[in-house]
């Protein structure tokens, strides 16, 4: 079976009740997220080996998050202990006209204060295929940019396939210093998932006749976007989520994938949201898990951007679809019905 690895930070989730804002909120659900743990859990629900690699502090919350990693199959036996603290985020779901929100308390986190010595990299990726991070996890600290640098050529070295989700956080870094520290890894990358924003924000290149703000999308623009992106990094795949934001509350969510100069595109679905945040990293998800496991081109993006869908569905950020489940959508069963 096979089996990706993971690179990143799991953060601690704080949630308000329903659509409470954080102004007013005085009661929070703790759960567990974090751009590569969320494709880690969603890669182990659909059936493939999964293990994630991070640094976290020596407390309860860690024992705690470990737990629940484990819970979903997760292999942890290679996260680093050690000093530092636990990242947290508070997220605000919007309704209607009123946006989302989301708060970052995560300065000092351990995986921030990582060293390059923490991690035995060539032993990490023994028995194992896939190598995923993103943007994120560099713009931690400088050291991160230099310990994800090491983990991609050690992730070459082995014969791994790697991608990278670009996920561009303006709160991280700014689009100068993301541009010229991810120009740098992407050589080694072999696919590159990003969102509408995301080449524009990191590499400068913006898709024509788009306006994600009223819900208009170009395919023809984003396959412009996917060209360049693989002119200049000569990666093998390009996939980029597209959203329509209507409202914080329906949006429609599709996605292209470029590859072997040809674009492929899935179907849209209108989405009326439950939770939106860590859509894109379920499809960065269900991606890797169908290009792993050799699906061809118009089913691996028809799972992936399947697979997001019903997260967006689901309270919180990690995916709890299945393999049937995607399965069952992308097959044309998106009616909603009750099953018995």
């Amino acid at each position: 079976m096979k089996k990706v690895v993971c690179f990143g930070e799991i953060m601690g989730r704080l949630s308000p009740q329903g659509f409470m804002e954080i102004v007013q909120a005085d009661d929070y659900s703790l759960t567990f997220a974090g751009g590569e743990a969320n494709v880690a859990v969603a890669v182990s629900n659909l059936g493939s080996k999964a293990k994630f690699v991070t640094k976290l502090p020596d407390n309860d919350l860690t024992r705690h998050a470990l737990r629940v990693l484990r819970g979903y199959g997760i292999d942890v036996d290679d996260i680093v202990i050690g000093s530092g603290r636990f990242g947290l985020y508070f997220v605000e779901k919007g309704a209607s006209q009123r946006p989302s929100k989301v708060l970052y308390d995560r300065a000092y986190s351990a995986v921030s204060l990582a060293e390059p010595s923490d991690f035995d990299w060539k032993a990490i990726f023994d028995g194992c295929d896939w190598f995923h991070f993103t943007g994120i996890t560099p713009a931690l600290s400088d050291n991160l940019a230099i310990i994800c640098e090491q983990a991609c050529r050690a992730a070459k070295e082995k014969g791994l396939t790697i991608s990278c989700d670009l996920n561009y956080r303006k709160t991280l870094w700014d689009s100068r210093k993301a541009g010229r520290v991810m120009s740098r890894l992407m050589k080694y990358v072999d696919v590159c998932i990003a969102n509408e924003e995301d080449a524009e924000k990191v590499f400068g290149i913006k898709a024509k006749d788009t306006d994600i703000n009223s819900g208009k999308i170009s395919l023809q623009g984003y396959k412009e976007v996917a060209e360049e992106l693989q002119n200049r990094f000569e990666f093998q795949k390009v996939a980029i989520t597209l959203r329509g934001s209507l409202s914080a509350s329906d949006n429609t969510w599709s996605g292209m994938l470029y590859a072997d100069h040809r674009m492929y595109t899935a179907k849209s679905y209108n989405i009326h949201l439950v939770d939106r945040v860590g859509g894109g990293d379920s499809f960065a998800g269900g991606l890797i898990y169908s290009l792993m496991n050799g699906y061809d081109h118009q089913k691996a993006i028809e799972f992936a951007v399947g697979l997001s869908c019903l997260k967006q569905t689901t309270e919180f950020d990690f995916s709890q679809a299945t393999l049937k489940d995607v399965e069952n959508l992308i097959s044309g069963d998106g009616s909603g019905r009750v099953q018995r």
